[in-house]
C-alpha cells in the first residue's frame, strides 16, 4: 500500500512541475480548432425580442374588427 501511495504521490509532482514549466502544454496553432458556440436563442417569450417587438405592435394598433380570425 506504501508503494502505491508513493508512486501516486511522485506522479502527481512531476505532473505539477511539468504544468509549471509549461512542457506539458499544446503548442499554440496546432490541435483542433474550437467548436463555434450555437447562438443563444431566447428561452422564454419574454426574451425573443421579435415577440416583444410584435407585441408592442399589436399594443399600439388595435385589431382590425373586421379582419378575418387566424
Amino acid at each position: 500500500m506504501l508503494v502505491v501511495l508513493l508512486f501516486a504521490a511522485l506522479t502527481y509532482g512531476l505532473i505539477r512541475v511539468l504544468e509549471r514549466r509549461g512542457i506539458a502544454k499544446r503548442p499554440k496553432g496546432r490541435g483542433r480548432a474550437p467548436r463555434p458556440q450555437p447562438r443563444p436563442r431566447p428561452v422564454a417569450p419574454d426574451d425573443d425580442p421579435d415577440f416583444l417587438r410584435d407585441l408592442d405592435r399589436k399594443k399600439r394598433q388595435p385589431p382590425d374588427p373586421e379582419a378575418p380570425l387566424d
